[in-house]
């Protein structure tokens, strides 16, 4: 809705079309009673007219002239930029924050006059829609609803109109017209219920006397036929063409009439009114009432007035609206004005705060929560903690990164559903899950992501169920199900090796498609194959597991890339990493400390026996992982921890290991420590940082099993499955260690002279 600012009635609007006329001064024969109402609405404002003006005006001709103020329109889409920006770059920033918005002289009889901010307001290259204006403008957005209270609206609007007026005073504003139309914005956005708070001010200069009408304002079709404003079009459309714009906020014309219309713009004022007897200005109306014009106009008379010390001026109001492809501006406003003087050189006084809906001097409020996507809702929402985060204490933090993480989750069970709802927490926006086993009633107490109706009829497969609930806690996350059994050293085939064959092709698929591998599986022999096609590929893998009150948790070492990928073999770039050990190992009192990232050991690398069935003959209890409840929780929340932190450090997978020495020196990541491993004692409420190396008779990732694999594929995995742990042990030389270490225990038990 638009007011008439200065008092006047408020138009009202209905339907488009306005409901009665806005205030007028009724006709009156006595030219003393209309000079007393006028004196009076004069005083009324804080003006005084008993000072003469440099010419005293017939009583009868004194008409006070006013201005339909702006109303503000914000597309939606500026306070979902404001959102953004605020969350990601304005953070806890108060300062001060340009913007622009434009306006137009095309909108049809019963609009109110538009201010436009737009969702592109913040990029100031962004170009002004097609015929249209540009207002430059302030945004001040506060972190809190009291300080959107309390902020200081006077001196908001002064600081605005005293750029308006220094502009005017050091004649930019004749060069560029367009920093008379100024605007602010003061904002507070409530990012948790989508409700924002706003109030715009556009200030406007004011004359210490009312500016009158000389004569009625006359309708520009009512004096001149279609032909000459036809001239003027071209004349108009000419000048913009040569400004390289395709709207004016003003411009000058000589007489109208002829064929050809004289323009120039406001720049060439001298020279203009020396060649012609008579010039217009015309000034860029977005009003639509037939007998004021708009908000626009207030500042360039207070700048005719100071600069050229103009006192009499004939305005044209220019409205230039385009209907069913016929152009049209007879309805454009010619005004003959008389300006008063301006005191001094001191800027004027400002108003200009709009008001409310109520049409009270007011802030308003939009409820965005209803209207926005439920998806992006939800989406700005989750990431609103990871994002404030960054305002204060992490603010190198990188989420990005942490959002584009592909997460391969094998084993959905307590660990793998604390893992799942962890990443989620943090961002990330992709995930497989996979499992072969059904919800059982024992399960949803103890594993967040299923309930109670999961276990009937026999129980839901474990995998798809929790990526369903996934997408139902989060629409966003791409969380898929994948049921896969997973082949086991020491568990032979036994006639299946064509199904297991394509189970361990989709197994390998799924490596290569993901970034991280989580092994969140019962038993340890299930780890094996994960293991061994993780090292193979080269992806980061975070381990974990429990016993009865204790729990590890640990990344294994990220093998270098091949030779082909970089020119150094995984050999030569061991010896080149040990080379430099020493310098490095100098200031630590443990040799196990600043291990590269690729000479890290995994989970088998501390193991001397090969894996093989581990629940055969074993009783219930031993089969089961009975751990005290509160231990998976802790686990999987390391585990997505230890990752984070991973992807924070600058070297990612190739980070050194962190170890408890390291606890007092500055950290490596903005979050913390990056150790290999975090074993976990319940029992004594305490966390160890142990660090290992990689051992070359690993059975998992030792290079002899790697390149076993790499050569023969599944044939040297069936033989695994199929064949006793004694096949590995042989392979990678734990057989010999045996003897030798068995050797050397007889040797050692033959020496001793106590026997």
């Amino acid at each position: 809705m638009g007011a008439l600012r200065d008092g006047v009635r408020r138009q009202e609007w209905r339907d488009g079309e306005p409901i009665g006329k806005p205030w007028e001064k009724p006709p009156r024969t006595s030219g003393a009673f209309y000079q007393r109402e006028v004196n009076m609405w004069t005083r009324h404002h804080g003006y005084d007219m008993s000072t003469p003006g440099p010419e005293p005006l017939e009583a009868h001709t004194v008409q006070p002239l006013h201005f339909l103020a702006f109303s503000s329109a914000l597309d939606p889409g500026f306070w979902h930029t404001l959102t953004q920006k605020k969350i990601d770059h304005f953070k806890l920033d108060d300062l001060p924050q340009p913007l622009w918005a434009s306006f137009t002289n095309a909108d049809p009889v019963g609009l109110p006059q538009r201010l436009t901010v737009e969702f592109n307001a913040f990029d100031l290259k962004s170009p002004v829609p097609p015929r249209s204006c540009r207002a430059h403008g302030t945004l001040h957005n506060t972190n809190t609803l009291d300080a959107f209270k309390v902020a200081n609206k006077r001196g908001l609007l002064d600081a605005a109109g005293h750029e308006i007026w220094e502009a005017i005073v050091s004649r930019r504003a004749v060069e560029d017209p367009s920093l008379l139309t100024r605007f602010v914005l003061l904002t507070f956005a409530d990012l948790k219920k989508y409700h924002f708070y706003y109030w715009f001010a556009f200030p406007a200069l004011c004359f210490p006397e009312s500016i009158v009408l000389t004569s009625p304002p006359v309708d520009l079709g009512d004096l001149y036929s279609p032909q000459q404003i036809s001239a003027l079009h071209a004349a108009y459309d000419d000048l913009c063409s040569q400004e390289g714009t395709t709207a004016l906020p003003c411009f000058l014309i000589g007489p109208l009439g002829g064929e050809v219309v004289a323009a120039a713009p406001l720049r060439d004022w001298e020279a203009f009114n020396c060649r012609h007897a008579k010039v217009t200005v015309v000034a860029f109306d977005p009003c639509t009432l037939s007998n004021h014009p708009g908000w626009p106009l207030r500042n360039l008379l207070v700048l005719l007035t100071h600069v050229w010390s103009v006192t009499q001026v004939e305005v044209l109001c220019f409205r230039d609206r385009t209907t069913f492809g016929n152009r049209n501006s007879m309805h454009s406003l010619l005004l003959s004005l008389h300006l008063p003087q301006l005191p001094s050189t001191d800027c004027p006084h400002i108003a200009g705060w709009e008001k409310n809906e109520k049409g009270s001097l007011g802030p308003r409020m939009v409820d965005l929560s209803d209207c926005m996507d439920p998806l992006r809702l939800a989406e700005s929402s989750v990431d609103l903690n990871l994002k404030l985060m960054r305002w204060r204490l992490v603010p190198s933090l990188n989420l990005d990164t942490i959002t584009k993480t592909r997460c391969l989750l094998l084993g959905v069970g307590t660990l793998g559903c604390h893992v799942a709802r962890t990443l989620l927490a943090w961002g990330v926006r992709h995930m497989t899950l996979v499992d072969n086993s059904r919800v059982s009633y024992s399960n949803p107490v103890r594993q967040p992501l299923y309930e109670y109706e999961d276990c009937l009829a026999g129980g839901k497969l474990k995998a798809p169920t929790a990526a369903e609930k996934l997408r139902k806690i989060f629409p966003g996350v791409t969380a898929q199900g994948e049921v896969l059994s997973i082949p086991m050293p020491g568990h032979p085939l036994a006639g299946e090796a064509k199904a297991v064959a394509e189970e361990v092709a989709r197994l390998e698929n799924l490596v290569a498609s993901h970034d991280v591998i989580f092994l969140l599986m019962d038993t340890r022999e299930s780890r094996w194959l994960p293991c061994l096609l993780a090292a193979s590929q080269r992806k980061l893998v975070i381990n974990a597991a429990l016993g009865f009150d204790t729990f590890v948790v640990m990344r294994h070492g990220l093998k270098l890339p091949r030779e082909d990928d970089n020119g150094l073999s995984d050999q030569a770039a061991a010896q080149e990493t040990a080379a430099g050990a020493p310098s490095s190992l100098a200031c630590h009192t443990s040799l196990f400390s600043d291990i590269p990232g690729h000479r890290l050991g995994c989970y088998f690398c501390n193991d001397v026996v090969a894996p093989g069935d581990s629940t055969r003959g074993r009783m219930l209890d031993q089969q089961c992982t009975v751990s005290r409840p509160g231990l998976a929780p802790l686990a999987g929340s390391l585990a997505v921890e230890l990752l984070i932190c991973v992807l924070q450090h600058p070297k990612g997978g190739y980070a050194p290991a962190s170890v408890a020495d390291d606890r007092l020196d500055e950290p490596p990541t903005v979050l913390g420590l990056v150790p290999h491993q975090i074993r976990g004692f319940l029992s004594r409420f305490e966390h160890v940082l142990p660090a290992s190396h990689a051992f070359d008779k690993c059975t998992a990732c030792s290079p002899v099993v790697l390149e076993e694999y790499e050569r023969n594929g599944f044939a040297f995995l069936h033989r695994v499955f199929d064949s006793p742990h004694t096949y590995l042990e042989d392979l990678t030389g734990l057989t010999q260690l045996h003897q030798e270490t068995q050797t050397a225990e007889i040797w050692d038990i033959s020496d001793d002279e106590t026997v």
